[in-house]
């Protein structure tokens, strides 16, 4: 199986999420600080540098106010 970070799904994935902030009106900085994360955790994370776990995933969701089922969905996942 292919690691999930470099895995078309997993791109899908981070798309959906760079739209969802974009939907919420929000920049990186800003989510950054709503997670008390560093600044560039989001830049990372779009860019597809670095994996996000299934907590972290969950409070995106939370900021962005788009229920996690509706990420996956969107991402092809569910």
């Amino acid at each position: 199986m292919k690691k999930s970070l470099n895995s078309r799904r997993y791109a899908r994935l981070l798309q959906v999420l760079r739209a969802a902030r974009d939907e919420a009106g929000l920049t990186q900085a800003e989510v950054c600080a709503k997670l008390q994360a560093h600044a560039s955790f989001i830049s990372k994370v779009e860019k597809g540098d670095r994996r996000l776990d299934v907590v972290e995933l969950a409070d995106l969701c939370r900021i962005y106010r788009v229920p996690l089922g509706t990420i996956l969905a969107e991402a092809g996942i569910s």
